[in-house]
Parts: structure tokens; C-alpha cells; sequence
């Protein structure tokens, strides 16, 4: 039982939970027992906070049925093993050695100490934010929809943001909020930030320290800072841009709307695409272009050691910096004047390849699985791409694929979720190490 199964087959265990509660009556807003593929989808999809729904969650399922989601979306953003370690911690056992190598391997940190410091880092992180976001969409829900029902929108809605589920109460997402400042700030912040990873909110946060005690020690931050947030922010820029030149004749999706409200849609779809599934227009009426967008966003995803999915930031990063150097003529790859060294590019690669690879494999499966002619390609392949991701944006196809397509985009969502390498590791187990060294050869390429 290597460390890569035990995380694998944890999510597993914690679907099958999911699917079990959402399945008794309880759940339901009928008080019958749901249909077990509903019940299946949803609490994979709540698991791997995709977002991705084939019934409406605000209407089809009850107070409790909500509330399982919502603990499955918790669980599912801070992922299996900071939820046992956390655990572990609550009762009162020690760490043993297995779980700070399961740890170390989850944040890709270099040292096994500081593993229990770690873990209620990141719980007080994520109750902090969340509690932000609670208060702050207070202002928004409460005024609409009384105290009980607002806070419980606030609840949900702030969870499910800074876990980056893109689940919502609302049947059209959050379309009748697309001129609310607070819902265009709150969102998105809370979605950045979860979604850039807890490694780079505390080297924030001991940067701030560092400030305000004017220590005389300069501070420093790492490459993984660097790289994570000058790529995030590149990425928001050029999104807001794309957003607004491509969609802004559209008269179905910007073209109403005033001047300061397509820059609040452009800006909200700019953040939400590559990670969390809230929207804010109707995505099955963008243009050919908006959508290819916004499938690029969504592949490229989220950040390192954050609640979204995708490729990640540092990913593209290294691949665009080998590109780079390659027509530099150059032999290392530098990020920040600094080699990256070639494990990583060869991790980028396999990254690269396998993401492909699964979303080419999954596309065809589910156009197998519809009969013919039922939805165009790129509804298919919108929607497995953001399965993949686990962003959980939809063309409007999710409730109309058939068992089989359903089943497909189940996968897709978990090998999305724990990961393309680390879902090979599972299956292939720990390599084994070799002392044969084969000899050099060139070879054609490009």
C-alpha cells in the first residue's frame, strides 16, 4: 500500500460515503429515495470540487442533502490526507512515519518537520477565509432573502468558493448577481486565494510579519511565490481582456450590459474559468472564441497545493521557460535566475502529456456513448475538459448526457482531482530503481 494508493483510494472511500448519504431520502427534497447516478455524480463532483450538477442542488436536494454536499466539498478542498491528519490531531494520536511521508508528497515539501504545524495552518487558513467570505456575502443575501435563508446562502456559497466547487444554490449560478460589487469582489477573492495555494498565502503572511516587526533579517520569497503569482496575475489580466474584446458585440452576453458591468463579467469569468465553475453569464451563449478561451483556461487550472484542478500554474510555466531557452539556443531552463532542475521539466512533461492524454481518451468515450449526433464536439469537449479540470462550467449538456457519458465524466473528475501522475503512480505502483545506463543518441525531433 503505497502512499499514492492510499490517497487514491481514500477519495474513493470518501465518494462512496458521499454517494451513500445523497442516496437515502433524506437528501432529497421529495423524501424518496435519488436516483444513484445522480447521487454518484453529485458527490464526486462535490468531492473533486468540480461543480459539475445534473439536478438543480438548490431545489432537488433538501437542507440535508445540502448540507452532506457542502461537507464533501470541504473535505474534497483540503484534500484526504489534511482531513485525516487533521483528525489524527483531534483525537490525540502522534504522527507516524508513513504519515508525514504522505504529507511531504501531498505539499511537495523537501522535509518531513513541521508536518502537525503545517496541518493547523491550513485549517486556520481555510476557517479564516471562509469566515470572511461568510460575513461579507452577508451583505449581499440577507437583504434578498431574510436572515436564516442568508446566512445559509452565505455558508454555502463562501465554502464552496474558496474550495473553487463552483456549486450553487441558485438554478443560473450567480447570473442575477453579475452587477453586485460585493458578489464581483468576494467571489473572485475568495477564489484566488484558494486557488494559489496554502504555500503562497503564508509566505503572505510571514512577509507581513516580517513588516510590521521590522525585522532586520531581509526577507526572501521562494520560486514557487514567484513563479505562482506573476503567472496568476498575467492570467487575469489576459483573461479580463480576452473576456471583454470577444464578448463585447455579443448581444446575448456582454452586448446588454453597460460599460462597468462588462468589465465586472469580463473579470469575474477571467477568474472563475481556470478554477471555481461560478458564472456569471450564460456559457452556452459565448461565441466560438470565448469558448475556446475559456477552454485554455481551464486546462491551464489552479496553483500548486491549492483547491483547483487543471495542469496548474507552475506547469505551464516551466513548459512555456523550455520553449524559451530552446530558441535562446540555451541548455538550462532559468525562472527568476534560477535553474530549474530537470526532474521538474520532466514532471511538467509527463504532466502535460497525461492531461492530454485523458482528455483526448475521455472525449471519445463520451461521443461513444451518445448516440449520434446528439450534442456537437465542442459541447463534448467543453464539458470533459472542465470535468478533467474540475472547474465544473457547462454548456448546459450535464443533465442530458446518457448513464454511460455520466459515468465517464465520474472518472474524469477523479483522476482530474488526485492527479494524473499520482493516479499513475496508484496503478503502477513505486518505481523501482536501476544501475543500467543505456548510451547517448540523437534523434529527429520537430
Amino acid at each position: 500500500m503505497t502512499v499514492a494508493r492510499t490517497i487514491c483510494l481514500g477519495f474513493l472511500a470518501l465518494i462512496a460515503l458521499g454517494t451513500l448519504l445523497l442516496l437515502l431520502p433524506f437528501s432529497t427534497s421529495s423524501e424518496g429515495w435519488n436516483d444513484p447516478i445522480v447521487a454518484l455524480f453529485t458527490a464526486t463532483s462535490a468531492v473533486c470540487v468540480t461543480g459539475l450538477a445534473v439536478v438543480d442542488t438548490g431545489t432537488d436536494f433538501s437542507l440535508w442533502g445540502q448540507i452532506c454536499i457542502l461537507f464533501l466539498i470541504q473535505v474534497g478542498g483540503l484534500g484526504y490526507m489534511t482531513t485525516t491528519t487533521f483528525l489524527i490531531l483531534l483525537i490525540g494520536r502522534r504522527f507516524d512515519l508513513r504519515h508525514k511521508i504522505a504529507i511531504q508528497e501531498s505539499f511537495d515539501r523537501p522535509l518531513l518537520q513541521g508536518s502537525q504545524n503545517l496541518i493547523r495552518s491550513i485549517i486556520g487558513m481555510t476557517l479564516f477565509f471562509e469566515i470572511t467570505g461568510i460575513f461579507a456575502l452577508l451583505f449581499v443575501f440577507v437583504p434578498d432573502f431574510g436572515w436564516s435563508q442568508g446566512l445559509w446562502l452565505s455558508i454555502f456559497h463562501s465554502i464552496s468558493a474558496w474550495n473553487n466547487a463552483g456549486f450553487s444554490l441558485f438554478p443560473d449560478s450567480l447570473v442575477r448577481y453579475r452587477s453586485s460589487v460585493p458578489i464581483n469582489i468576494t467571489v473572485p477573492a475568495l477564489i484566488i486565494f484558494g486557488g494559489i495555494g496554502y504555500q503562497v498565502i503564508m509566505e503572505m503572511y510571514n512577509w507581513f510579519l516580517n513588516i510590521v516587526q521590522r525585522r532586520k533579517i531581509r526577507f526572501t520569497f521562494s520560486l514557487n511565490f514567484k513563479v505562482v503569482t506573476s503567472t496568476t496575475i498575467f492570467l487575469l489580466i489576459l483573461g479580463t481582456i480576452a473576456f471583454l474584446f470577444t464578448e463585447l458585440a455579443n448581444p446575448e452576453t456582454f452586448g446588454m450590459l453597460s460599460f462597468a458591468e462588462k468589465m465586472m463579467a469580463a473579470w469575474f469569468q477571467s477568474v472563475t474559468t481556470r478554477t471555481a465553475g461560478f458564472n456569471t453569464v450564460d456559457f452556452g451563449l459565448l461565441q466560438a472564441a470565448a469558448l475556446f478561451i475559456t477552454m485554455g483556461f481551464m486546462l491551464i487550472g489552479a496553483s500548486p497545493s491549492g483547491t483547483g484542478g487543471g495542469m496548474k500554474t507552475t506547469t505551464i510555466r516551466i513548459i512555456s521557460s523550455c520553449t524559451r531557452s530552446m530558441l535562446r539556443g540555451k541548455d538550462d531552463v532559468h525562472l527568476f535566475a534560477r535553474r530549474v532542475p530537470n526532474t521538474l521539466i520532466l514532471k511538467a512533461i509527463a504532466v502535460v502529456f497525461g492531461s492530454l492524454a485523458t482528455i483526448v481518451i475521455g472525449t471519445i468515450l463520451v461521443f461513444l456513448s451518445e448516440a449520434q449526433g446528439s450534442f456537437e464536439f465542442i459541447q463534448i469537449f467543453f464539458e470533459v475538459i472542465s470535468a478533467f479540470a474540475t472547474v465544473g462550467l457547462s454548456m448546459g449538456i450535464t443533465a442530458s448526457l446518457s448513464a454511460g457519458g455520466k459515468i465517464i465524466l465520474v472518472c474524469i473528475m477523479y483522476i482530474g482531482r488526485v492527479g494524473v501522475l499520482l493516479f499513475m503512480a496508484a496503478i503502477l505502483g513505486d518505481p523501482k530503481p536501476s544501475v543500467i545506463q543505456y548510451p547517448e543518441e540523437n534523434l529527429l525531433v520537430g
